[in-house]
């Protein structure tokens, strides 16, 4: 088993290039099994999730080729349309593949989807939503799915919420539907809007991505060869950003999309961050002196602040000066990693969905545990941020969303290695 340990108080100082985005590359993999040819996917992150999923596709028939962060995937030999249950129990992400498995087969098993334990993410929009298009759902014993349509047909949809996983989900199973499908109330994210485009260069009629309504027009066979470079990863450019906000340092973060993460640089500038934006995807920040409180975050869906920045702000927060309340909206049980956070020092108060965070001078290092991936991004910056050493078990989880981060931070001078316990 991994640990992290860190010592804290060395300033970031340095030049990060942001990959691939984890939540924008894992739909698009799904999307690769509509393909009856070869997928080329470049700018892929080498991460847990990612190496997951590859397993799914290669247990479904497909050949898979790794070079570097070049991924190619050849959905042609596609021979099973069972998701093995191990698998798709090590992330919430596998869930995507419902939609693909079913659009291309007619037919999908698989088991209610793994991750990291943050709150009650149902899956009803994703089922209900399918049904709408002819598919019958039965679920069967041991927490399994098993979803069928002799043909699905292509209708309206009205999500009651602006699901990322049920659009991705819809707009995968409509590619071999019959007729029109429109999504309304859409999720809006970035990585709606990449998967779209690696839709488009596979050939598929659709349009909307980004505005909350969605079309896309059935077709009868796909059988192309595109090649699609991923998004940069708007969490991880944040993630970074707040750590060295936390440290008092300077940082370049490259190959980022500015307008992706507008509102996390919003709430940096708010805390007395100087951020500056280039061309050629070129972002800076500098931090001196004390970091002052904001009275109110409250996260929502893009553009709004999102739920995934959510703990490593409140972990930045909780070193500013003043109180700061943060009240999360998407997931009701995201605030469990605050425990760890009052093991090196801070001064958080949960309240239902709210935490009041009440800046002190000086966080202390401490053992402590991630326990979902975002709430360990959290603790890494705490711990950059602390006197002392801190050591945070519970690794897996970080390696799910960030790759090689020890590297990736010893680079800009943080004093941070992965030892085997």
């Amino acid at each position: 088993m991994s640990i992290l340990t860190i010592t804290g108080g060395s300033k970031l100082s340095g030049i990060i290039e942001i990959p691939g985005a984890k939540n924008a590359v894992l739909p698009v993999l799904a999307a690769t099994l509509l393909n009856k040819g070869i997928s080329i996917l470049e700018n892929c992150p080498e991460l847990d999730d990612v190496f997951t999923m590859l397993e799914i596709l290669s247990a479904l028939g497909c050949k898979i080729e790794r070079e570097g962060s070049r991924i190619i995937v050849d959905a042609t030999t596609l021979s099973s349309s069972v998701i093995p249950e191990n698998l798709a129990k090590r992330m919430r992400s596998s869930i995507i593949m419902l939609g693909a498995v079913l659009g291309r087969c007619g037919d999908v098993l698989v088991s209610y989807p793994g991750g990291c334990e943050i709150g009650m993410r149902p899956i009803d929009m994703h089922l209900r939503a399918l049904e709408q298009m002819g598919a019958e759902v039965d679920g069967l014993s041991h927490g399994m799915l098993k979803v069928s349509a002799s043909k699905l047909q292509g209708c309206e949809i009205l999500l009651d919420y602006p699901s990322v996983g049920a659009t991705e989900n819809i707009m995968l199973a409509a590619t071999y539907a019959e007729g029109e499908t429109i999504i309304r109330n859409a999720a809006k994210e970035p990585e709606i809007e990449d998967l779209q485009e690696f839709l488009k260069k596979m050939g598929v009629d659709v349009s909307g991505a980004g505005s909350g309504v969605i079309r896309i027009q059935g077709k009868k066979e796909i059988k192309s060869e595109p090649v699609h470079k991923i998004i940069p990863d708007r969490i991880v450019a944040g993630t970074y950003l707040a750590a060295a906000a936390a440290t008092g340092g300077s940082l370049v973060v490259t190959g980022v999309e500015y307008d992706h993460i507008g509102s996390i640089l919003y709430c940096l500038k708010r805390i007395g961050c100087k951020i500056k934006h280039y061309q050629g995807g070129v972002v800076t920040l500098e931090s001196q002196g004390r970091l002052k409180a904001i009275d109110l975050i409250r996260t929502s869906p893009y553009p709004g602040f999102p739920t995934d920045m959510q703990p490593q702000i409140v972990s930045l927060l909780s070193i500013c000066s003043g109180t700061s309340i943060v009240v999360e909206t998407v997931f009701e049980s995201r605030f469990r990693y605050t425990e760890q956070l009052l093991k090196l020092g801070a001064d958080i108060n949960v309240q239902g969905r709210a935490a009041i965070i009440r800046g002190v001078e000086k966080l202390k290092g401490a053992e402590v545990e991630a326990r979902d991936l975002r709430g360990g991004a959290a603790l890494i910056i705490a711990g950059l941020a602390a006197e002392g050493e801190t050591r945070i078990s519970g690794v897996g989880y970080i390696d799910r969303g960030y790759e090689k981060v020890e590297k990736v931070l010893s680079k800009v001078g943080a004093q941070i290695r992965r030892v085997e316990d």
